[in-house]
């Protein structure tokens, strides 16, 4: 067949090897049936399997371009006196026949076709082209010696020459599977092997198609096929790699992640594995979730583990990718299965446990790895659409005929004259009268929707997760677990002999095995338990209902979150065999069968409802992830700021609260490294002033004891402040903590002006181990202060660079928090003013006086107030990134001690007192300059004042109150900063 666009590979208990379409609704069988397969591995052109005789196979799907290899050998001459150029060569000269290189002897006769999986397509001829040009007759080229640079022409110092041979063979053995050369090696035992995975396609391009076959044998060790890429499908030879154990399952992604288990219920990682080095460099070991479940099988993709334990438990390793394949932590996910496959796009496959059915993990995505739930595939198999047909099935009613039911039959169509409208049940609606068979199942559960029951109540294969609590709905999706019940005593039915004596479907005949364990669910039944009833002269129903598989790949299979598959729904050639099947029954017939059905089904709709009455609402386990590109200030020399990828990963616990990890990716000398922090560990979160970055920086107690923060920087500013708010709302839930501050809350202020809070723990102040205070969690909230004071009733107050007050309103939000939906009306806008200063210092010189050329010891010549800083004006840059310049720099003359008409003070040498005007001691002097400018990071508009204090005052936070105007003014109209506040503006009386 020729290759499809996506198909995913599944064997049965029997061996035989089934494909089904992204497109198609079937399972089809592969060629070759006479081959029994243990299990496959897949990707989209080609599929590798281990047969029931230990031996590989390999699968390659036919195309329009054939696969071709190109032999080739180079025929070698030297010029002689006597003869010309000839075959007689000096003894330190190349072979007559070789390779491009000359060290190796090809002859052309020495070439044979590596397996019988080729055929040759031509005789050996002569490449008369070099370069892409055509040579001289005989397809000669010329050189001085060998080797040497070759040309088409032959001059007077040719004394050498080459000609290239080339023959082609192509594969031939395409559509059917082809049996790989072994790795035995005669004089010892043989090994054959156990499990097979495959990979690795996108690590590189070169050579195209290029794979990475791994494989697991008997006794434990590992091999790796050489050479497998398209011109080569079947590979060179296997390799052995050496393992820190026994290994008994192997899985390889598409990138460069490979897992296997030990014996010892471990699993080892492989590690550096590039494109010049498929193979890898060494092993880690990974522990099991717990030591008494060791792991079973793994399965890995691009970015996910999955993994089955001893107990037939699943997990999900997080934290895996490139940079660390070894992941972090285990997350035990619902279910119970027999192995899992990881396929494209990270998209899980699986066999149930108990039912032996094709499960897909659905609501996989990039930003939730871990998926939702488990969903059965209940495709039939192409060759079960022969059987569907048969009038001998009927699935709607969940059972099949037998002889006594015929007799029954005969029965009923000889009253139907008697059949009378007091056959019908005053509990059966009327419109079930004039519905056909195929229908009445659909009809039954009324509420729940007839399309969905009709679907659910013919569907043979049953979720074996139904009974976890993350996907019980017993109200929808167990209509599949819906049946009929057989009557306890004649005495409860109908005397009327038109009633049919239905058989319970959960009973079986000796011979057949329950396909479902109904230990977990006393007293109930499944539809995927039907038995197989005899039908008098009529041949039994061919295929099975429900297929038992062994083994599923999903390597080859591109799903995602778009994607519209028909697997999860029933067939309608099964559906016509029982529409066949009511054609030839009466209205009379069906009466009374409907009226049975109604009452069984509702029986056991109560039944197993209450059963479910007990379970708790379930909270699910899963994954969240954001990614993103930042820059991070390495912190060994030599100090720079590197590209970085970044991951923040969250985890849902049992508990329904969250903790989530930070991950930082980077590459050291060409190899990929990365750093983590636990958000629960993070004691700040603040913004960096950089000249020409949006950086910010994460602070735990460790690295403020180094006092090296983890520094990141955005390619913008809005970049930024999503990630500050991400991070920060990420630290408040790994610590519980929600919502604006509490009562007992500890308020502080940075240099800067910005507002941090701390909620204080029962292990601040217990003795005798004190919190120390480095390990206290801080977060900001929005608005810009000078001091603030708080008591414990929650009344904050505070002033402002300008000497305005603010009091808090309650809210929680502001400055890179836009805002609570809790607390969204209590954020205001906040303007506030502030002045920077710097010096200019000069020193004075007999010969050209005052100059800002100073003395080796002396200050900088632009400083700040200690002069220990340089300050000019050209590198002082706002405090924060909220803050904006509004005016131009001015000399200030509001200086204690004045200044002349200039701007200067003077004094004796630095530091010193400083006056206004000059004597003949004084030989330094200074001037001070100021800047205003203003900033905003909220810019929703802010109420009136008044507006302002009453909403306040009616949230009983606020009581308006005048302050007297003496120091409230602003000594300067300068610094002035906006920023989104949960403090409220004090009206000022003068």
């Amino acid at each position: 067949m020729a290759i499809p666009n996506s198909l995913l590979w599944a064997v049965d208990i029997f061996g035989r090897v089934y494909t089904l379409s992204t497109a198609g609704q079937y399972w089809e069988l592969c060629k070759d049936r006479q081959l029994e397969f243990k299990r496959v591995s897949a990707v989209k052109h080609c599929c590798w399997g281990i047969a029931c005789d230990h031996q590989v196979y390999a699968y390659i799907f036919s195309s329009d371009v054939p696969i071709r290899y190109q032999e080739e050998t180079y025929e070698n001459q030297r010029w002689n006196p006597v003869g010309g150029f000839c075959e007689k060569l000096m003894p330190s000269d190349r072979w007559q026949w070789s390779d491009v290189s000359g060290l190796k002897h090809q002859q052309l006769d020495s070439f044979t076709l590596p397996s019988p999986h080729w055929e040759w397509e031509s005789d050996w001829y002569v490449d008369e082209n070099i370069g892409g040009e055509p040579t001289e007759k005989g397809g000669w080229t010329y050189a001085i010696d060998f080797p040497a640079t070759y040309a088409k022409d032959k001059k007077w110092n040719s004394c050498v020459r080459r000609r290239r041979w080339i023959r082609y063979r192509r594969y031939k053995s395409r559509d059917t599977w082809a049996k790989i050369s072994s790795h035995d090696d005669p004089k010892q035992l043989p090994d054959p092997f156990n499990d097979i995975t495959i990979g690795g396609w996108e690590i590189t391009d070169e050579p195209m198609g290029r794979l990475s076959v791994w494989a697991v044998s008997l006794q434990g060790r590992v091999w790796y096929r050489e050479d497998v890429c398209h011109h080569n499908p079947e590979g060179s030879s296997w390799s052995l790699i050496a393992t820190p154990g026994e290994a008994v399952q192997i899985s390889c992604g598409p990138y460069d992640l490979l897992w296997a288990t030990l014996w010892e219920g471990q699993a080892i990682v492989r590690e550096g594995i590039d494109r010049n080095n498929p193979q890898g460099i060494s092993w880690t070991i990974v522990e099991p979730p717990s030591s008494e479940n060791g792991i079973l099988h793994v399965s890995v993709g691009v970015n996910v583990v999955w993994a089955v334990m001893k107990d037939r438990k699943v997990w999900f390793r997080r934290g895996v990718n490139s940079h660390n394949p070894c992941g972090t932590s285990w997350i035990e996910m619902v279910g119970e299965m027999m192995m899992v496959n990881v396929g494209l796009n990270d998209q899980v496959w699986g066999i149930g446990c108990e039912d032996r059915a094709v499960y897909f993990r659905q609501g996989v995505t990039p930003s939730e790895l871990s998926g939702k739930t488990w969903k059965a595939i209940v495709s039939g198999r192409e060759s079960d659409r022969s059987q569907t047909g048969s009038s001998t099935s009927l699935l709607s009613a969940g059972c099949f005929f037998s002889d006594d039911v015929r007799e029954q039959m005969s029965l009923i169509v000889q009253s139907d004259a008697d059949i009378s409208s007091d056959t019908e049940s005053p509990q059966i609606h009327p419109n079930l009268a004039n519905t056909p068979l195929s229908d009445a199942a659909a009809s039954v559960n009324g509420n729940n929707g007839g399309s969905q029951s009709a679907e659910a109540s013919a569907n043979a294969a049953v979720d074996p997760l139904d009974s976890a609590p993350e996907e019980a709905s017993p109200g929808s999706d167990n209509g599949e677990k819906a049946g009929l019940e057989k009557p306890e005593s004649s005495a409860d039915q109908d005397p009327h002999p038109a009633e049919l004596q239905w058989t319970n479907i959960d009973l079986k005949e000796a011979h057949k095995k329950p396909l479902l364990s109904t230990s977990t669910f006393p007293e109930t039944s499944s539809l995927s338990s039907l038995g197989m009833f005899s039908v008098g002269v009529e041949e039994h129903y061919g295929a099975d209902e429900h297929p038992l598989w062994a083994w599923v790949c999903g390597g080859g299979c591109l799903v995602d979150s778009h994607s519209s598959l028909k697997w999860f729904t029933l067939q309608s050639g099964l559906l016509s065999s029982v529409q066949s099947l009511s054609l030839s029954i009466s209205p009379a017939q069906t009466t009374a069968w409907r009226k049975q059905i109604f009452q069984q089904l509702s029986e056991r709709t109560k039944r197993e409802l209450e059963n479910f009455r007990h379970y708790e609402q379930a909270i699910e386990q899963s994954v969240w992830v954001k990614t993103g590109t930042l820059q991070w200030w390495r912190s060994w020399k030599p100090h720079k700021w590197t590209d970085v990828r970044v991951a923040l990963e969250q985890f849902t616990g049992n508990d329904g609260m969250r903790d989530s990890i930070l991950f930082i990716y980077y590459m050291f000398h060409e190899e990929k490294k990365y750093l983590h922090v636990f958000l629960n560990e993070v004691t700040i979160l603040v913004e960096v002033l950089n000249d020409a970055k949006h950086s910010f920086a994460l602070y735990t107690p460790e690295r403020t004891k180094q006092r090296w923060p983890i520094r990141l920087a955005a390619t913008t500013e809005q970049e930024m402040h999503d990630w500050l708010a991400l991070l920060s709302m990420s630290c408040c839930e790994s610590r519980r903590i929600q919502g604006p501050p509490s009562h007992q809350a500890i308020w502080s202020i940075t240099c800067k002006g910005d507002i941090f809070v701390s909620e204080p723990s029962p292990e601040l102040e217990a003795a005798p181990h004190l919190m120390p205070c480095d390990q206290m969690f801080w977060r900001q909230i929005g608005g810009h202060l000078r001091l603030i004071e708080c008591n414990s009733h929650g009344i904050v107050w505070g002033i402002g660079y300008d000497h305005t007050a603010w009091v808090y309103t309650g809210g929680y939000g502001g400055g890179f928090i836009q805002g609570l939906a809790s607390s969204a009306d209590n954020i205001y806008m906040q303007s506030d003013v502030k002045c920077v200063y710097i010096y200019e210092n000069q020193r004075w010189n007999p010969v050209t006086g005052y100059s800002n050329r100073g003395l080796p010891t002396d200050r900088y010549m632009w400083s700040d107030a200690s002069g220990l800083q340089e300050c000019t004006k050209v590198n002082t840059k706002p405090p924060s990134p909220q803050w904006s310049w509004v005016s131009d720099w001015y000399i200030d003359f509001n200086i204690s001690g004045g200044t002349d008409r200039e701007g200067w003070q003077y004094a004796a040498d630095f530091p010193a007192s400083y006056h206004g005007h000059k004597t003949m001691k004084d030989f330094v002097r200074r001037r001070r300059w100021a800047r205003e400018h203003h900033g905003f990071t909220w810019e929703q508009i802010s109420p009136s004042c008044q507006s302002r204090l009453g909403h306040s005052t009616k949230s009983g936070l606020l009581r308006e109150m005048g302050l007297p105007s003496t120091g409230v003014q602003c000594l300067h109209k300068s610094l002035q900063a906006i920023v989104g506040t949960i403090f409220l503006h004090l009206q000022n009386k003068s």
